[in-house]
């Protein structure tokens, strides 16, 4: 075994014992009242019983479709299937786990002061955020290690994106489902507080939280990670030296090392602004990774031409991030304009307040192509330059760019840190409102709560464009892989109508899938909405709170809702690039896959943008002591209808463009071109 195979696995092991640590130091931490621990409890209770309904749907699916790509793809595909859906699935449940066990412990530690209720928050956060990405990149480091030709294991992508998108889809209807029920009946129609005991959806939407937000969020940026990392050695492969197959790997070492780094710095003393010592933290990792990708490049790969290019690529991946944080940052948070307008537009009504947050989350998908164009322009400039031979300039240049996607992803550990925070402090909200410990205890979650909804935001800008890079790099594979397949050259140019039939049906794809997920919220929040409803209506002692209301019944509608859409959008995704290859051939793949790139990553940045904005503006409100206002009223409308945008369909987007590529990537075999156009 190499040296450069084995620091991978060394910082995926090290990122794991990090990740205990915190963990054992989370749990030391007093959990607070019996009353708090028994709230955290039935959250804990609920969410586990969320899981475990929809394994019993998933791994069933999975075997069997492990033991199809087995046998008709190859069985190291099979394995590889098998291990990236059983770690997706892990990477959900070991968010799940520590999220609820952070975020009653947080809740306790209000009474200390913002520092400890804050590093208590992040540690939780980090556990998931060095722990997950250590997962994805061990078990790519091994599997490579056990079947050294990549395309062997393209199986590992599908597996991880099928599970991450159930995960994703269940988790995002359960969580939009309760949260809008919980706000239509208690905040609009019973004038309640958020969080309050007296809401029947309360437990529901706080066991939400944390299957959509944290289990939903840690498998996609496992997922995100696998496929990205897949899709650098695949174009490596293609350009045939082995130390250029196992460099992406390395790249994921180092931006592990560096994730480790950055996340230590975050300590307990007494911070008025958390996000500041959040932005330290990840400048400190950005900048240790590229020492480490540096290092590990002319270490590995000498200190020629090829050498530095490949490097200067990794350069580019690791600026991309902050600037794709700040281009979020600016249009969901309150602190500036966008938010500010749509915020100002409350006092027109609700319909005001509705288009304005439509077009600042439309404007911001504008500065996010610039961004995402120059990295991909340079990155292929820089890679094409590296070139020994001018016909080898494409692949060297889609190599560069896959490169930059991966650097993107090296530093997940932070990124995924500094998100995984958000939902813990939302929950230790809810606790502090349902255990009645007062405003000074609230003041401290809502501050820390308003920096994780940006904070979530940004993670969803990084996961999209990431799943754009990546997914550019795929396509490249795809037609490489077919050219070898069928033994020829097909036409992807636009005079073909396989090409053009293509674009249109993946350019579809995301907006139909949308449809269906805003369709599905709605329908479970309709369900949950009639319950609360009827539960005031049976028993008007809850809201003077001499009764306590049912709220296993709501955890169960929220449940059973969505895990009955959850099955529909994955159908989608896996059948599409198959039968249009089957009947038209690789072209009319090719045209699919691009055609769902490119509205998809805009749509998806749009719709969580949108509903992020949204979500602050009412905090906005909120912080101005505008409670109970009209204006609060409309603000919060604002925030329902972006509940679905910003937590459902717009993450679960950036899952389907890269199950659509392993997807193609994996069954390319099978398109054999029906008709012939």
């Amino acid at each position: 075994m190499q040296l450069e195979q084995l620091i991978p696995i060394f910082a995926s092991i090290a990122s794991f014992a990090v990740a205990a640590g915190f963990a054992a130091w989370v749990t030391k931490q007093k959990p607070g009242t019996k009353e708090m621990t028994d709230i955290s409890d039935a959250v804990k209770v609920g969410a586990a019983a969320f899981l475990r309904r929809e394994m019993k749907i998933i791994v069933p699916i999975a075997i069997g479709l492990s033991i199809v790509i087995g046998y008709f793809i190859g069985f190291s595909n099979g394995i590889a299937f098998a291990v990236g859906a059983a770690l997706s699935a892990v990477a959900g449940i070991i968010s799940l786990k520590i999220t609820v066990k952070a975020a009653v412990r947080a809740a306790n530690a209000t009474g200390s002061g913002l520092g400890k209720t804050f590093v208590l928050a992040f540690r939780g956060g980090a556990t998931v955020g060095l722990a997950v990405p250590a997962m994805a990149l061990l078990a790519l480091a091994i599997l490579f290690m056990a079947f050294p030709d990549p395309i062997t294991i393209a199986g590992v992508g599908i597996g991880a994106s099928l599970i991450a998108l159930f995960i994703r889809i269940g988790g995002g209807i359960f969580t939009k489902a309760a949260d809008m029920g919980a706000d239509l009946v208690g905040k609009v129609e019973a004038n309640i507080p958020e969080d309050d005991p007296r809401n029947p959806a309360t437990i529901a939407d706080n066991v939400g939280d944390n299957v959509g937000d944290a289990a939903g969020m840690g498998s996609d940026v496992y997922e995100s990670y696998i496929v990205t990392v897949l899709a650098s050695i695949l174009i490596g492969a293609l350009i045939g030296m082995p130390k250029i197959m196992t460099y992406p790997i390395l790249i994921g070492a180092s931006g592990m090392i560096a994730s480790i780094i950055g996340a230590a710095t975050i300590g307990s003393k007494n911070n008025k602004d958390v996000m500041g010592p959040l932005n330290k933290s990840f400048y400190i990792s950005a900048a240790i990774a590229i020492g480490l990708n540096f290092a590990f490049t002319t270490m590995f790969l000498g200190q020629d031409k090829l050498a530095y290019a490949l490097f200067g690529c990794t350069i580019v991946g690791v600026i991309l991030v902050p600037v794709i944080q700040r281009i979020t940052d600016y249009y969901t948070n309150y602190k500036f304009k966008p938010v500010r307008d749509i915020t100002d537009s409350a006092k027109w009504g609700y319909a005001s307040l509705t288009l304005m947050g439509i077009i600042k989350g439309m404007q911001s998908t504008g500065p996010f192509m610039i961004a995402l164009v120059v990295a991909i322009v340079v990155s292929f400039a820089i890679g094409a330059s590296a070139a020994p031979d001018p016909s080898q300039a494409m692949l060297y240049g889609i190599f560069g760019t896959s490169l930059t996607a991966m650097a993107m992803l090296s530093l997940a550990g932070i990124v995924l840190s500094i998100d995984a925070f958000g939902p813990i402090a939302d929950n230790a909200g809810g606790i502090v409102e349902m255990t009645g410990m007062g405003e000074e205890n609230r003041k401290v979650t809502d501050q820390i709560d308003a920096v994780g909804n940006t904070t979530k935001a940004v993670t969803k800008g990084f996961a999209i464009a990431s799943a754009g890079l990546a997914a550019l790099a795929m396509i490249q594979a795809f037609q490489y892989e077919a050219a070898h397949v069928f033994d020829k050259v097909f036409d992807y140019g636009l005079s073909n109508p396989a090409v053009v039939i293509g674009l249109l049906v993946g350019g579809l794809i995301p907006f139909i899938i949308t449809g269906q997920l805003i369709g599905g919220v709605s329908r479970a929040a309709s369900k949950m909405v009639d319950e609360v409803r009827r539960q005031f209506k049976a028993d008007p002692e809850i809201l003077t709170g001499k009764s306590k209301p049912d709220y296993a019944k709501c955890v169960d509608i929220a449940t059973v809702a969505s895990l009955r859409e959850l099955w529909k959008s994955a159908s989608i995704a896996i059948a599409a690039p198959i039968v249009l290859g089957i009947i038209l051939g690789p072209p009319a793949v090719a045209g699919l896959l691009m055609g769902a790139v490119v509205t998809g990553i805009f749509l998806a940045y749009h719709l969580a943008n949108t509903g992020g904005a949204w979500d602050n503006a009412k905090k906005l409100v909120e912080m101005e002591g505008r409670k109970g206002s009209e204006e609060h009223k409309v603000a919060v409308v604002g925030d329902i209808i972006g509940d679905p945008y910003k937590d459902t369909a717009g993450p679960a987007l950036n899952t389907v463009i890269k199950l659509l590529n392993t997807v193609a990537i994996v069954f390319v075999s099978a398109f054999v071109a029906i008709l012939v156009l």
